[in-house]
């Protein structure tokens, strides 16, 4: 993982060892927090604890974007975090086949209009228009409608891809209570979600 970091150039300054930057990443992905993975790598290099969080959003540039591919289902859904206190929406898909999270997308609200940006953004990988599962959610039927997308309902199954992907995310979100905190903006959230998609989407990969 390391040479795939190097060579993306993601880290212009080589003050610190570039394994450390990357185990840091990958230890606060796994939920440490940015103070204690500085204390347990404090024996390999010194660094701020801000450090980790930085490098840890550089990591969205590091490894390459889901390919364009043909795809034969996709699952779509959203869930709640919370910003500051307030309730936003995290919608996310997943490959229903290989696990890989293709798309995701923050926002305040729910409708028709989010919907459809998200099909579009799952659309970008795929060389097809493949059959979008979704629940029962009624923002999905005109996006998909608009788009010339089939779709079907399922609440289990292929469907629990997804379910279990929002598992993961929320059991790392959970060190923060489900809440970002005060500093946070919708951005940086979004760009949180996009190093934590960049790591997880990297780490399948070396399963399969």
């Amino acid at each position: 993982m390391a040479d795939r970091v190097e060579r993306s150039g993601v880290f212009c300054w080589n003050r610190k060892p570039l394994k450390v930057k990357v185990l840091s990443t990958v230890l606060f992905y796994s939920g440490l927090s940015c103070r204690v993975v500085a204390r347990v790598l404090r024996g390999s290099a010194r660094f701020a604890h801000e450090s980790v969080r930085l490098w840890f959003r550089r990591m969205k540039d590091a490894f390459p974007k889901p390919k364009q591919t043909r795809r034969r289902a996709i699952a779509v859904e959203e869930t709640k975090l919370k910003l500051c206190g307030e309730q936003f929406y995290v919608w996310a898909a997943v490959d229903a086949k290989t696990k890989e999270v293709s798309a995701c997308r923050v926002s305040w609200v729910r409708n028709m209009l989010h919907a459809e940006a998200i099909l579009r953004k799952i659309l970008e990988t795929c060389t097809n228009k493949p059959l979008i599962l979704v629940d029962k959610g009624p923002w999905y039927p005109d996006a998909l409608r608009s788009l010339g997308l089939k779709w079907k309902h399922v609440t289990f199954g292929m469907c629990n891809r997804i379910e279990r992907w929002f598992g993961i995310l929320k059991a790392r979100t959970k060190r923060f209570s489900n809440n970002f905190p005060n500093n946070s903006t919708l951005k940086s959230a979004k760009t949180f979600l996009e190093a934590f998609i960049a790591l997880y989407n990297t780490l399948l990969k070396t399963k399969t």
